[in-house]
């Protein structure tokens, strides 16, 4: 997602340290301050500035999630000005096209696979999603990610099989039974959920057999698959505009909305309350120009030290190897645990990822010899041996981003990726190896079809495996496989 917290949050701090020793200890009649001074508020202790400092921080990294949740979410089901706009809530869109570099409303978009994307609002009653049978080659998912970005449950080739079935979704408080012609019950942690289906391309000339898949797609209302009366409407949920510029300027009112959707868990109750005890919260309006410059200078420093501790989670979290960072942060709550960060670095990273038994994404900004990678300074090359390919149930790809926005580039023959259902067209090498040439101009004509154009610029490459096998060689488990993603090389 296009969410640049971080340059934002620099920017303000400038100023606001430059505010806070002109203004010397002056305070104003913030809530914090007053607090501060009646040390304590219904009851509550309330934080000094050093607390506050760390409180922010940890408030940052736990609702970072769930604020790029709700600003994805907003561009592509609530916004129909947003260019980013598919549909609204409640209907399923399906895309007869891949993601190219114009798609921004999500970061490292997938473009592999043909999407149907929507968003369900649960709280009147389940969903039911129905999907046709999908023999092999063919790979599908159908990802579940609810507001707190938990992959609770997956439909497909790897998860339920190639047969045609009907699945059901529920919020938080649903109670009842599985009804019949139901396959399997998934619980969404939240009320709000996306539903994200990918259906495998195999080239351009392919695209009206995805066509035909997608048309089996279907999410429908219990009611309406039980062919019963619907329950009365859930209330209209009064939204807050926001979309990146606005996330980044607001971004605690954001999660205070946000959070309104996100029933609190056991082991959210201590982050939850840290964050109450300076005003954040379902249903309150925290608004950083009504404190002191004091303890605005230390929100925001909390702020970028919470960006900057997810920013190096995400270049460090998993085992680095041959310059490729292979980790697992995505997972359904049960893997995330409480671990903020973990799932703070996966939203950054790439929300809306798969969890790793489904695809691995093997990632670097860096060459072989940990050298940043820029299309402006050198040519690359990516070399899989003989018999060393990825090792996949389905299929992989290696896709190319711009370093600077983890968006797709464009480039003069439209490749985003080179994936292993181009290999037929590939030129091989003499012993067998396959060699992927990364650089911005052209490698020239006998080489092209192997040819992976870069940015003019910092490189971010990722690497997706689908359904990853699970024995020998494998990449599983993350960091300890068998199977190692190759350097990539700088020509000379």
């Amino acid at each position: 997602m296009k969410i640049k917290i971080s340059d934002g949050i620099r920017s303000a701090l400038l100023c606001l340290l430059a505010a806070t020793l002109i203004a010397g200890c002056q305070k104003k009649n913030d809530a914090i301050s007053q607090a501060e001074k009646a040390d304590k508020i219904n009851g509550i202790a309330v934080p000094g500035i050093e607390e506050t400092k760390q409180i922010s921080q940890e408030g940052f990294v736990y609702g970072l999630p769930l604020v790029m949740y709700y600003t994805s979410t907003y561009e592509l089901f609530v916004d129909p000005t947003s260019s980013q706009y598919k549909g609204p809530v409640g209907k399923l869109t399906n895309e007869a096209r891949v993601f190219t570099y114009k798609d921004t409303a999500v970061i490292t978009p997938n473009s592999d696979t043909p999407y149907g994307l929507m968003e369900a609002d649960l709280r009147a009653e389940p969903s039911v999603i129905s999907v046709p049978a999908v023999p092999k080659p063919r790979y599908y998912s159908v990802q579940l990610t609810d507001a707190n970005t938990y992959n609770y449950g997956y439909i497909g080739s790897r998860a339920t099989g190639t047969a045609a079935g009907n699945y059901m979704i529920v919020d938080p408080d649903w109670k009842g039974d599985m009804p019949p012609g139901i396959k399997q019950v998934f619980h969404s942690t939240t009320p709000f959920t996306v539903v994200i289906f990918r259906t495998q391309l195999f080239n351009a000339a392919d695209m009206p057999n995805v066509v035909k898949v997608q048309a089996g797609y279907r999410v429908q209302p219990l009611s309406a698959f039980l062919r019963q009366p619907a329950p009365p409407a859930p209330p209209a949920v009064s939204y807050m505009n926001v979309n990146a510029e606005i996330a980044k300027a607001q971004f605690w009112q954001v999660l205070d909305f946000a959070l309104q959707y996100s029933p609190t868990s056991p082991n959210e109750a201590a982050i939850r309350a840290k964050l109450a005890s300076i005003g954040i919260g379902p249903g309150k309006q925290f608004d950083m120009k009504d404190l002191s410059a004091e303890h605005k200078a230390a929100m925001l420093l909390g702020m970028k030290a919470g960006d900057d501790q997810v920013d190096k989670y995400i270049a460090s979290g998993g085992a680095v190897i041959h310059g490729w960072n292979v980790a697992s942060f995505f997972g359904d709550r049960a893997y995330i645990d409480g671990d903020w960060l973990k799932r703070a670095a996966a939203a950054k990273g790439g929300i809306y990822g798969n969890s790793a038994i489904e695809a691995m994404y093997p990632l670097t900004r860096v060459d072989g010899n940990g050298e940043t990678m820029d299309g402006s300074k050198h040519n690359y090359t990516l070399t899989f041996a003989k018999g060393s390919l990825p090792p996949v149930n389905a299929f992989w790809s290696v896709t190319m981003y711009d370093g600077k926005t983890q968006f797709l580039i464009e480039n003069p023959i439209n490749r985003y990726l080179i994936n292993s259902p181009m290999l037929p067209s590939m030129k091989i090498n003499p012993d067998g190896s396959v060699t992927l040439y990364i650089q911005k101009d052209s490698p020239g004509k006998e080489k092209e079809a192997n040819w992976l154009p870069a940015p003019d610029g910092p490189i971010y490459l990722v690497m997706r495996l689908y359904w990853p096998k699970e024995t020998p060689p494998s990449i599983l488990p993350p960091g300890k496989g068998t199977w190692q993603p190759p350097a990539i090389v700088a020509a000379s």
